[in-house]
């Protein structure tokens, strides 16, 4: 009885992992064009696969960077939905399968409030579509913490290719040759990266209006930690989802558009301390958002906690002319000043939160008109100012104004402001024009109050210095954009609700309005919680180099006369399939071949070698200028093109190029037929070999191959996966592996191969 009862329980353990292969779903949260999913770790699982299905998706896959661990607990997003119901599934993986998965209920996405200037004349700003998905041909980059400085992308018109870390990246599309629609995704707590400009990581493209960036955080934690972002010579720009904080860059600004933006749109965001700065009023940073010298802007649903200069609007501009910007459905949450602080500009400024504000809400100066609309102030000492005239000269003690000591933000010459349907409690003090409470209220006021929307503003209303007058751009239809305002008390409602970051962001804090709604200082817990602040984050999967193209499916059977090519205007001489050295050029001209615009060649010239190998006879395929008829080498033997295309059929083995006559060398193609090689239709280039390096290595490892590396597994000596990375660029970050020896099983477009490897 004894033995059949060690047999009956050995028999159930060996059947309890079939029944612990479930994930148990925690919960599944909709969002803004996005989603997010959590679930209990499960024992035995290297990871997982993260479905999607709704609105006409049926199990999409999302990108595996898009997953994280965070201990007791495993977390996706979903970037890019359409506004709709959906359904998420996970699957785990269990020794190397996919084993079936749990589905979460189903979820309602919300579409984005895309309001304002920046989507004026037709635009979207960024690089996703109206509908929230993204443009055609968009190019996704994964930032982490591990690949900021190693990821690379091949970028039209870059100095140089491959483009390697964020900013240099991002300086390849300075120049506005490359159009694709950018993305880049930041994934938790990214500090200083090792190259950036100033501190900053710049966005520009030449102001190409074909152009498209958006730069974004991943879920509820993304920050930039210590670095401030720029914007400046750039049209169609995007930046949200984002938390800013102890930024200490050159500019001081945790956001900054400087001068020739148009079309930009940062919305989503949370703005705490920065370093301090060497004036006075710096001492919680210099300006949280601020903008300059651009045009058709939306700053929206922005989170500015306790933020001591938040939004400076103007410079040297001289004009109003063709300067417009809206800021609508901002938390000023205890933020001092600056809410905005407006020179030049047509500014609407509507539903946003004031929210136990030290110095004041809207300023206005030197010529700017300013419709302030439908906000909420609670506690903001003077709600709306214009420069040198009523509440901001006015000394209660004197019963008089003061124009040298009491001016509260400027004493620059004032602008002009148009208010409607504000509603205001327990302010300091606020004069509308007109309001015989107050003395000289037509000289001396705050504001103009319109009794309507629509109303348009006098000329013979004016700033006391200055004379200048409102421009009335509000209600001027050529200028004007469609929306629909909300009573101050749901926009309240609503910005508490949506401000800041996914589901208000995981830096957590609550202000005691009794002591902050009144206090201009820095919060110093609040300043050491942010110099503290560490990512939840345990580890992201697929956490390595990318080089941010789009990963080819797997060929099918169906599929005959696979072509693998490559095009030097895109890729340089960086390839997968061919080992290139040479000179590239861009100025030898233009070729057009099959519907491409081939605008950068190779020069063939003594120094120039392509070599490459093949399992199989194959046909070469070489463009080079139209009226090129001259020699090229192959193998050693010489051979003519004709009009400038070489066509040539080569046998099994190894191959090389090299110079013949001096030409330029825009394209290459290689052609198998069908039913040679795999069984499935196809045949590859034949992977030579498989190289590590450095070998021993203690950080990174560098894959070199001939064959196009899909994926990386890293086992013990004894077998068991410690790690597994997929190998775009091939250079893994292994600084979190254990010293010793491994086998490193190394999956290619042309076959699986086991390497040994030491890890120091």
């Amino acid at each position: 009885m004894l033995k059949k009862l060690i047999i009956f329980v050995f028999a159930l353990l060996s059947f309890l992992p079939l029944f612990s292969q479930t994930v148990t779903i925690i919960e599944a949260s909709p969002w803004l064009e996005s989603a997010t999913i959590t679930w209990q770790s499960l024992t035995g699982a290297e990871k997982y696969e993260v479905y999607y299905s709704g609105e006409g998706i049926n199990n999409n896959k999302i990108d595996e960077q898009l997953i994280r661990d965070y201990g007791s607990y495993f977390r996706a997003d979903l970037l890019g939905l359409k506004a709709g119901t959906y359904t998420i599934e996970v699957r785990p993986v269990i020794s190397g399968q996919e084993k079936a998965g749990t589905k979460s209920s189903a979820i309602t996405v919300m579409a984005h409030d895309r309001s304002g200037f920046a989507f004026s004349n037709g635009h979207v700003p960024g690089a996703y579509k109206a509908d929230g998905t993204p443009k055609d041909n968009a190019v996704i980059l994964y930032v982490t913490e591990n690949t900021k400085n190693l990821l690379s992308l091949n970028v039209l018109g870059a100095n140089a290719n491959p483009c390697v870390g964020l900013e240099t990246i991002l300086e390849g599309f300075k120049k506005g040759k490359d159009t694709r629609p950018l993305i880049v995704r930041l994934v938790g707590q990214i500090t200083d990266l090792s190259y950036m400009d100033g501190g900053d990581i710049v966005l520009e493209n030449d102001n190409n209006a074909s152009g498209s960036i958006t730069f974004e955080g991943v879920g509820d934690d993304a920050v930039a930690d210590g670095w401030g972002i720029r914007v400046k010579n750039a049209s169609n720009i995007e930046i949200r989802n984002i938390g800013l904080m102890n930024c200490n860059s050159d500019e001081g600004d945790n956001i900054g558009l400087q001068q020739s933006n148009e079309y930009v749109w940062v919305h989503h965001c949370d703005y705490f301390y920065g370093d301090a700065g060497g004036d006075a009023d710096q001492a919680k940073g210099d300006g949280a958002l601020d903008c300059k010298k651009s045009t058709y802007v939306t700053f929206s649903y922005n989170h500015f906690w306790d933020s001591g200069k938040c939004n400076l609007l103007g410079l040297s501009e001289n004009t109003t002319t063709g300067l417009y910007i809206t800021f609508h459905h901002n938390w000023y949450d205890h933020s001092d000043s600056r809410h905005p602080r407006v020179r030049f500009y047509s500014a609407h400024v509507y539903n946003n939160y004031y929210d136990g504000n030290a110095k004041y809400g809207v300023g206005a100066t030197n010529g700017s008109s300013v419709f302030v609309e439908a906000n909420y102030f609670r506690h903001c000492k003077y709600p709306i100012l214009t420069s040198m005239q009523g509440s901001d000269v006015y000394d209660e003690s004197k019963g008089a104004n003061d124009y040298s000591d009491m001016p509260t933000f400027s004493k620059e010459d004032g602008g002009s402001i148009k208010a409607f349907n504000n509603y205001m409690i327990d302010q300091r003090r606020f004069v509308a024009y007109g309001n015989t409470s107050y003395p000289n209220p037509t000289v001396d006021f705050d504001a103009y109050v319109a009794s309507t929307r629509d109303e348009k503003v006098s000329n013979t209303i004016v700033s006391s210095r200055g004379g200048n007058q409102y421009n009335n751009f509000d209600s001027d239809a050529s200028i004007m954009y469609t929306y629909i305002p909300d009573s101050p008390e749901a926009a309240k409602e609503k910005v508490i609700q949506y401000a800041g970051r996914m589901y208000g962001g995981d830096f957590k804090w609550t202000f005691n309005n009794s002591i902050d709604d009144i206090a201009d200082a820095v919060d110093p817990k609040m300043k050491t919680a942010l110099i503290d602040y560490q990512t939840s984050i345990v580890a992201i999967q697929g956490d390595s180099i990318s080089n941010g193209e789009i990963d080819p499916e797997e060929p099918t059977g169906e599929e005959i006369n696979e072509a693998l090519t490559h095009n030097f205007t895109t890729n340089g001489i960086v390839s997968s399939n061919f080992v290139i050295s040479g000179n590239l050029s861009d100025s030898k001209g233009t070729v057009s071949y099959e519907g491409l615009s081939l605008t950068q060649c190779l020069k063939i010239e003594s120094s120039t070698t392509i070599s490459f190998s093949t399992s199989e006879e194959t046909t070469l395929l070489l463009v080079f200028n139209t009226n090129f008829s001259g020699k090229i080498n192959i193998d050693g033997n010489s051979y003519t093109a004709i009009n400038g295309i070489l066509s040539v059929t080569l046998p099994a083995g190894m191959h090389e190029i090299s110079k013949g006559d001096s030409c330029n060398l825009y394209y290459i193609s290689i052609t198998f037929e069908k039913g040679n090689n795999s069984g499935n239709g196809l045949s590859y280039i034949k992977a030579v070999e498989i190289n590590l390096y450095p070998n021993p290595a203690e950080n990174y490892l560098k894959i070199l191959s001939l064959a196009e590396v899909k994926k990386v597994e890293f086992y013990t000596m004894k077998g068991s996966l410690v790690k597994s990375a997929k190998a775009d660029f091939t250079m893994i970050d292994i600084s979190h592996i254990k010293a010793g020896s491994y086998v490193i099983r190394v999956y290619t477009n042309r076959g699986t191969f086991n390497k040994t490897f030491v890890k120091k």
